[in-house]
């Protein structure tokens, strides 16, 4: 099972579905109103301006000239991690500034950073630095993530890059031969994916692998239990318009290694569609229609019955208890019962085949933006399935709960 934070970066559904803006890390950003500006800001945004510099050129010894001695080694470490890293942007913005004592200071700031051929905005986070003066000179003693800031991959270990022809892979702790059947397996998706969405997309993929679940918690800023058995998420800005960062597809390594070529294909092929369809996928958009729609790409040509992707629905169906409606946002919560959440995936998928099978792939398609286009929930898949499938809720969903019998009866 996927997820989109899906992405999300807006809440839940992990992203996956829900599309989390976790990776917007606006805690702590702002300065607080009721402190006057610290004089010493500029001070401090030109010494992290210094620093983003060495780090884009390469420049050790410049890197760490900003670096107090205490913390040397661990900056060292971040910087010699980025090196396979593709980084064509790094850059800070003070956003406020404490001092808790004198000669200590407490920096607040965004940090953004793009990957080159990726990226078209930097991809922003807020961070937390420490600084210390000595003989009248600041220097950095630590940077963090902000309180519910998602960490970088770079900061849990050495990282691998693979790249595929559709795919950049990133992974710490994994061997190269798994990164490297993961970039095909995205490479595989890319083409399955603008086949049944062939709008205009970036037609390539961004996944992090980190080395446990709780690695993949932290590259989302929760904790990693909330994603044990979802095997991937997807997080991105909705309605980040044509030059937002590019969505990072994030790897469970734990329930990802224990699927079959099958599952992981179907997986990478899931995720790549909430890629494809970021631009079209607002707060509006129902959960069910996003992972719902996810899964019918993904399972569009896969040789799958019914029946055979749906067992936890078909159980429900053949005990004469099918869902009395859609699923709605909280059926999809991770951490929930895990055959609810099946039956919601699988609900969900069901509703995207049916408006396909009985309308067309074409309404579909139009049903998914029209639905997108509407920017809030309320209202937006009513208006939606009168223009564009002449149809009311009410007339919907018996429609699909017919569906369902005809399926999995």
């Amino acid at each position: 099972m996927a997820g989109q934070g899906c992405g999300a970066r807006r809440p839940t559904a992990a992203c996956l579905a829900v599309l989390l803006l976790l990776l917007a890390g606006l805690v702590g950003c702002g300065a607080r109103p009721d402190r006057p500006a610290d004089t010493a800001a500029p001070e401090f945004q030109a010494l992290l301006d210094r620093h983003a510099r060495a780090l884009l050129d390469r420049d050790q010894a410049g890197y760490l000239a900003d670096v107090d001695a205490s913390y040397a080694p661990t900056a060292l470490a971040v910087f010699r991690r980025l090196a396979p890293v593709p980084v064509d942007g790094w850059s800070y913005r003070v956003t406020g500034v404490d001092r808790p004592a004198d000669r200590r200071a407490t920096v607040r700031a965004e940090l953004g950073h793009k990957l080159a051929g990726h990226d078209r905005r930097p991809l922003t986070g807020a961070r937390v630095l420490d600084l210390t003066e000595r003989a009248g000179r600041w220097y950095v003693t630590g940077d963090r993530p902000a309180p519910g800031a998602p960490r970088h991959l770079w900061e849990q270990g050495d990282v691998t890059a693979v790249r595929g022809a559709r795919s950049l892979v990133l992974g710490v702790g994994q061997k190269p031969g798994r990164l490297r059947e993961i970039a095909a397996a995205a490479d595989r998706a890319v083409p399955v994916v603008s086949a049944a969405w062939p709008a205009e997309w970036a037609r390539d993929v961004v996944v992090l692998v980190p080395g446990s679940l709780t690695g993949m918690g932290e590259l989302l800023g929760a904790p990693g239990s909330s994603y044990r058995g979802i095997a991937a998420v997807t997080t991105g800005e909705t309605r980040g318009g044509a030059d937002a960062p590019a969505d990072r597809v994030i790897v469970n390594p734990d329930a990802y290694g224990v699927l079959g070529e099958f599952g992981r294909q179907l997986v990478l092929t899931h995720e790549t569609v909430h890629v494809a369809t970021r631009a079209a996928t607002t707060p509006a958009t129902p959960v069910w229609l996003s992972e719902g729609f996810a899964d019918w790409v993904a399972y569009r040509d896969a040789g799958r019955t019914a029946v055979q992707a749906a067992p936890e629905l078909r159980r429900a169906v053949r005990a004469g208890e099918p869902p009395a409606r859609l699923p709605e946002d909280p059926d999809f919560a991770f951490g929930a019962d895990a055959e609810a959440l099946a039956r919601a995936y699988e609900g969900g998928w069901l509703a995207c085949a049916l408006i396909a099978d009985r309308w067309g792939e074409g309404e579909l398609r139009d049903f998914y933006r029209a639905v997108g286009a509407h920017h809030v929930p309320e209202g937006a898949v009513e208006k939606a399935l009168r223009d564009v499938l002449d149809t009311t809720p009410e007339e919907f969903t018996a429609e699909w709960r017919r569906y369902l019998g005809e399926r999995l009866g």
